[in-house]
């Protein structure tokens, strides 16, 4: 018995050993018997058989480079546990015999290149990497592969290969990064230096820019990390060419050069992989279709890059495009069937594989063995800016509720899906299809147009109040069939022509510029689509995402809201929406009900009926809802959108930190995962939620003066259109309402009195008067009172005082900031008249040349061009500075230089002495 199984286990070695030579032959090396032996056969050789040095017995495969001994492969049968073997082929590694060991390349004292294989399986260590450990490889590399590495080893001992480089990367760049980018990145390397997992998973909302992380990751890991190529996967081929914009448009940080100026980025095309390509793009559909030997089409085929096979495929090897072809696999928009069906070919190539998307599901993170490298959620993306939130607004009819019957006898007109061809047809016998068979087995043109009818009516009262440009509009549709019902409905429910909405589909012309146009045109209002622009496209002008199509998975409903998350710059925004102000929300129309799902996560903004001012009354008392809290982030960060860059620093001066991180900590004290962990060990869950309610409310409620802040900003950035009220005339007549100008001196007298402590130009003009006032604190006050309740200006406040007491106060037809000075000072009985704070600083620019001219000192015409201009500056500026003299007027003199050369040593003299003598 035991001979038997004895010969039962050399010919299960036999098949092994028949199975391995197939596999090195593929892969391009040269297979000898010991005796045949010819190093010269190829650049890789494979000798089997070959005697060790004593004790270390007899190696299946002792490897050859370039005639050079580099590794050796232990052959076992099929079924063998490959990992308890590697003690075997640890020692023939160490156990060269001496005149062996004279032409062998080796890593302290053994062969680099360890391999344990059974036919089925094989497992590869790499010496060069740092701590060395076995991984399971496909197939086995090619022979230039290993002379590459051995390559990389020479150059490079200390750090040769990219394990080894990358713990050792410079510090990343961070200035053009969004916190989020810079903490994904940082995951990424801190995942591929540790060498825990194979595969990183990134989680980040849409449209807070995955591909720039990527394309920036991507440089680094090329230009310093070792990495020789890298594979990107899109998820659809349209996407494939915005991708290689973002890697063309990409400037480097060490010198600013454009990527594909350094690294040649390619597209996969029917040619395969180009040997010149660092990064190649592709679906994961083109990667098969090549690996299985057939041609990749140039275009898009949506046959192709939308097909889902029925059981995972079955992958063999292809020596053109061979396992250790990419270092590192970048799957963008990491979801959908791509870790199931499609894991084979992924699992293939011998890399990294990093994984970006915004809605990882349990198979999602299940691939990526739970390695989560960062997390970036939608709402947080809210907070930042980065994203608008989203309303929703629902549309019910009958028919899209509960379907419809139409009775036998009934001539109905029945369309062929293949060629578009209608004909009429008699039912035979009654029709009855419920919701589910709409637009698919039917199509229902009443409901449609009742839909569309009830969008187009609703859109200027309830979705976006006081609007007549309809909002650029996406509709996602079930099928081809349906768009084109769609769009034909679209364009006579607007009544309006081609260019106002239009099909954007594969099977429609020029698809890609009808995208490029829904961008930029000012016409065209609304696409209508099924799945081109679902995922990954971007149109940041869209502010409705119209679902007639309902979907069942939470990862592509969630790539299709994202079309309308986008910010866009104002300007931008209104040129192609002229009515608009500050894009600030989109809003999700849903006919279907697929928002009432439970994987729908709501938006922010939860509690409408309840005002900024209330929001805020209530955070004071410490008794917002966990929904109100949520509300309170969202109209924060709308109200963000809005202001200015002025405005935005002056607020998160008052705060005494970014109101942008306030925000972030509402967002996330109503994030389910954070308030998990704090309710994990919580004796009272409750409790534990409210204390992070609380405690991310405190910034606000601990702030009056913030608090107070935030509703006058609000209110100068608020216009509330009446379009009920009608009005009628009571009088006209020219009057000086004195009483209005009472009302408005004795308020503005109040206010100072009230922010005297605050406000540094009050302060500065009425008690710290040793000190001069800056333009930037005139900047600020003028601000502050231009906003409502008051709604003040110079020329306002200045009117109020003529009125009441025109004998003190000198009329002038234009005002400055700087009157602001003579205001303050008349108001609390500093000066006795109302002078223009221009007039004040030229009379005393004449006194003060008086006094020069008594004290013996002559101005020429040179230096008196000068000094006028000086003071003109002063009159609209409450003084100057040395670098205002390095602008107009003064650079038509040479600036600073022109004031040295004419005005001499006494230059810097002369400026101190007009800024003491004129603003006092």
């Amino acid at each position: 018995m035991d001979g038997i199984a004895g010969n039962q286990r050399l010919a299960a070695e036999q098949r092994a050993r028949l199975f391995i030579d197939r596999q090195l032959t593929g892969a391009g090396w040269a297979i000898q018997d010991r005796k045949a032996m010819n190093l010269f056969a190829g650049q890789g050789v494979a000798v089997r058989e070959v005697v060790m040095a004593k004790g270390h017995g007899r190696a299946d495969y002792l490897l050859y480079i370039d005639q050079k001994a580099v590794g050796v492969i232990e052959a076992k049968p099929e079924g063998t546990p490959l990992s308890g073997v590697e003690w075997q082929s640890a020692k023939y590694a160490e156990g060269l015999r001496a005149e062996v060991r004279l032409k062998a390349l080796t890593v302290d004292g053994r062969l680099p290149f360890v391999f344990e294989a059974s036919g089925a399986e094989t497992h590869f260590t790499n010496g060069f990497d740092p701590q060395p450990r076995a991984r399971r490889i496909f197939a086995f590399p090619q022979p230039g592969t290993l002379a590459r590495i051995l390559r990389d080893a020479e150059t490079d001992p200390k750090r040769p290969t990219w394990r080894a480089k990358v713990r050792h990367l410079p510090p990343l760049d961070t200035a053009p990064l969004r916190p989020a980018q810079i903490t994904a990145i940082r995951g990424v390397e801190r995942s591929l230096g540790e060498q825990r997992f194979d595969r990183s998973l990134v989680q980040m909302a849409t449209g807070a820019g995955k591909t720039y992380t990527a394309v920036t990751e991507a440089y680094r890991l090329l230009k310093h990390g070792g990495f020789a190529r890298i594979l990107f996967l899109v998820d659809r081929n349209n996407l494939a060419d915005q991708t290689l914009a973002e890697f063309q448009n990409y400037r480097t940080p060490d010198d600013g050069r454009r990527f594909t100026e350094l690294y040649n980025v390619d597209k996969l095309t029917s040619a395969g992989m180009l040997r010149s390509s660092s990064v190649v793009i592709s679906t994961i559909q083109r990667v098969y279709r090549v690996l299985a030997g057939d041609t990749a089409p140039e275009g898009d085929d949506p046959g192709l890059d939308d097909y889902v096979p029925d059981a995972p495929v079955a992958v063999t090897y292809n020596r053109e495009l061979p396992p250790e072809a990419f270092d590192l696999v970048i799957v963008d928009e990491a979801h959908r069937s791509i870790y199931g069906v499609w894991r084979g070919v992924l699992e293939y190539f011998d890399s990294h594989i990093v994984g970006l998307t915004a809605t990882p599901g349990k198979q999602t993170f299940g691939f990526f063995r739970q390695n989560l490298v960062s997390e970036y959620t939608y709402p947080q993306s809210v907070a930042d800016r980065v994203n608008v939130d989203f309303d929703l607004y629902r549309i019910k009819t009958q028919i899209s509720e509960q379907g419809s019957r139409i009775e036998a006898g009934t001539v109905v007109p029945k369309v062929d899906r293949r060629t578009r061809v209608q004909r009429l047809e008699e039912l035979d016998e009654d029709l009855e299809y419920t919701s589910k068979q709409l637009d698919r087995a039917v199509t229902a043109k009443s409901q449609i147009r009742l839909v569309l009818e009830t969008f187009r009516d609703k859109l200027p009262i309830e979705i976006f109040p006081g609007r007549t440009t309809v909002p650029k509009t996406l509709i996602f549709c079930k099928d081809d069939a349906h768009a084109e019902e769609v769009v034909t409905t679209v364009r006579e429910v607007f009544g309006k022509g081609n260019d106002f909405a239009a099909k954007i589909t594969y099977s429609a012309r020029d698809p890609k510029g009808q995208l490029q146009a829904f961008r930029t045109s000012a016409s065209l209002r609304i696409a209508v689509t099924v799945d081109m622009i679902a995922t990954g496209t971007d149109v940041k002008p869209l502010e409705c995402i119209f679902f007639m199509r309902d979907v069942r998975s939470a990862s592509y409903f969630e790539q299709m809201k994202g079309r309308g998350a986008r910010t866009i710059a104002a300007a931008d925004f209104q040129a192609v929406t002229p009515d608009a102000t500050e894009k600030t929300r989109f809003v999700i129309i849903d006919a279907v009900g697929v928002t009432e799902h439970d994987f729908v996560d709501p938006p922010l903004n939860r509690e409408k009926g309840v005002s900024l001012k209330q929001l805020l009354d209530k955070a004071a008392a410490l008794t917002l809802t966990e929904a109100e809290v949520a509300t309170l982030a969202s109209r924060l960060a709308a109200l963000e959108l809005q202001l200015t860059p002025a405005e935005q620093a002056e607020l998160d001066q008052v705060a005494g930190t970014p109101v942008r991180d306030i925000v972030r900590g509402l967002v996330d004290a109503v994030d389910p995962d954070i308030q998990a962990k704090a309710t994990a060990l919580a004796p009272d869950p409750a409790a534990a939620i409210q204390g992070l309610l609380d405690a991310a409310v405190r910034p606000l409620a601990a702030n009056p003066q913030l608090r107070q802040r935030i509703l006058e900003l609000r209110q100068a950035h608020d216009r509330v259109i009446d379009e009920v009220s009608v009005d009628t005339l009571v009088d006209a007549y020219g009057v000086v309402d004195t009483s209005r100008a009472r009302s408005i001196v004795e308020s503005w007298r109040e206010y100072l009195d009230e922010h005297r402590n605050e406000i540094t130009a009050i302060q500065l003009l009425t008690e710290a008067r040793d000190r001069p006032i800056s333009f930037t604190d005139i900047q600020e006050l003028a601000d502050r009172i231009n906003r409502p309740p008051h709604n003040w200006t110079p020329d306002l406040l200045w009117s109020a005082y003529e009125a009441l007491d025109a004998g003190r106060v000198r009329h002038s037809d234009r005002h400055t900031l700087t009157d602001l000075v003579s205001l303050i000072r008349f108001a609390v009985g500093d000066d006795d008249r109302l002078v223009p704070y221009g007039d004040q600083v030229r009379e005393r620019y004449a006194a003060w040349l008086l006094q020069q001219q008594q004290a013996g000192a002559i101005f020429s015409d040179a230096e008196r061009w000068w000094l006028d201009r000086m003071v003109e500056v002063i009159a609209v500026s409450a003084g100057i500075r040395p670098d205002d003299l390095e602008n107009a007027p003064f650079t038509e003199r040479g600036g600073i230089d022109g004031a040295v050369r004419d005005l001499g040593a006494k230059a810097s003299t002369v400026l101190n002495q007009l800024n003491s003598a004129l603003t006092a």
